[in-house]
C-alpha cells in the first residue's frame, strides 16, 4: 500500500508540475509577443494584456517554487508532510489575480475618461494586433480545458487556481479582441470599457480562489459526503455494531480520519485489533487521498 501511495503521489506531482510548466512557457511567449505587438501595432488593449501576461509569468514562478517545496517528505516538525504549501500557492495566485484586476480596472476607467473628454484620440490598432489577440484567445481556451482536467485529476488547489487564471485570460483577451476590432471601426472607447467589465469578472474569480484556499488552510472539516462514505464502507463489516464518532480534517489535498467504532464486548483485544485493521485497509482502498486513518474500538453499548 505504501508503494501504491508513493506511485500515486509521484504521478500527481508530475501532472501538477506539467500544468505549471506549460502555463509558464505559454505566458512567457504571450508576454513577449503581446507587449511587442502592442507597442508596434499601437494597441493599448493588447499592450495591457501583455502586461497581464508578464505578471502571470511572475506568479507562475512563485507557484513553481511552492509546488516543489510541497513535495518535501514529512519530518519531525511537519509529520503530515508539506502539502499545505499548495494552498499557500493558490493563495498567492488569488492575490495576484485580484491585484491585476484592480490595476486593469483603474487603467480602463482612466482610458475611457480620457477618450470621452478628448484628451486622447485613437485611430485604431494595426491588423496584426487583432490577429495576436485572437491567437491568445484560442491558446488560452486550450490551456483552460487542459489545466482544468489536470486540476480535477490531482485535486491540487494551485492547479485549479491556474485553470481559473487561464479562463480569466480568455476573457481579457476576448475584450482586447473586441476593443481592437471596434477601435478599427471607429469606436475606440469600447476597448477600455470592455476591459473594465472583464476586470470585475477577474476580481470575482480572485476572491473565489482566496476563499477556497483559505478554507483549506483553516483546516475546515470535510462535508457530510465523507461521513456518508465512511458509514457506507462500514456496512460491509458486521463486526462493527455501531459508529461512535467520525472526525476528519484536511491537510492540503489529503485527509486524516479518526474513527471510533463499537464492537462486541466479548471480543478479545486481538480480535478487536483485527477488525480495526480491516476497517483501516478498506478506508485506504476506497477513499481517495486518505493519508492517515486511526481506528479506536471499544465495547458497544446495548
Amino acid at each position: 500500500m505504501i508503494d501504491t501511495e508513493h506511485a500515486g503521489t509521484n504521478q500527481r506531482a508530475k501532472k501538477s508540475s506539467r500544468a505549471v510548466n506549460l502555463g509558464l512557457i505559454a505566458n512567457i511567449l504571450l508576454a513577449g509577443l503581446k507587449t511587442t505587438i502592442g507597442v508596434i501595432g499601437h494597441s493599448p488593449a493588447l499592450l495591457a494584456d501583455g502586461v497581464n501576461s508578464t505578471s502571470d509569468v511572475a506568479y507562475y514562478i512563485v507557484v513553481a517554487v511552492f509546488m516543489r517545496m510541497s513535495q518535501k517528505p514529512a519530518d519531525r516538525e511537519h509529520p503530515f508532510g508539506h502539502s499545505q504549501l499548495e494552498s499557500i500557492a493558490a493563495l498567492t495566485v488569488g492575490s495576484f489575480v485580484i491585484t491585476t484586476a484592480i490595476a486593469i480596472f483603474w487603467d480602463a476607467i482612466s482610458s475611457v475618461y480620457d477618450q470621452v473628454t478628448g484628451q486622447i484620440v485613437s485611430s485604431g490598432a494595426a491588423p496584426i494586433a487583432l490577429w495576436v489577440a485572437l491567437f491568445t484567445v484560442i491558446l488560452k481556451i486550450v490551456l483552460t480545458i487542459y489545466t482544468q482536467r489536470l486540476g480535477r485529476q490531482t485535486t491540487n488547489p494551485a492547479v485549479a487556481a491556474l485553470a481559473y487564471d487561464h479562463r480569466n485570460d480568455v476573457f481579457s483577451a476576448s475584450a482586447a479582441t473586441i476593443g481592437i476590432l471596434l477601435g478599427r471601426l471607429g469606436y475606440p472607447w469600447v476597448d477600455p470599457l470592455a476591459g473594465a467589465l472583464v476586470a470585475l469578472v477577474i476580481l470575482r474569480t480572485g476572491i473565489g480562489i482566496l476563499r477556497e484556499s483559505a478554507t483549506e488552510l483553516m483546516d475546515a472539516v470535510p462535508g457530510e459526503s465523507l461521513d456518508e462514505d465512511v458509514r457506507s464502507i462500514l456496512t460491509d463489516f458486521p463486526e462493527v455494531r455501531r459508529v461512535e464518532d467520525i472526525r476528519a480534517h484536511r491537510f492540503g489535498p489529503y485527509l486524516v480520519i479518526n474513527l471510533t467504532i463499537g464492537v462486541d464486548g466479548a471480543m478479545s483485544v486481538s480480535q478487536g485489533d483485527r477488525v480495526a485493521t480491516k476497517v483501516e485497509q478498506a478506508l485506504y482502498r476506497k477513499i481517495d487521498f486518505l493519508r492517515f486513518v486511526h481506528v479506536h474500538f471499544h465495547p458497544a453499548e446495548n
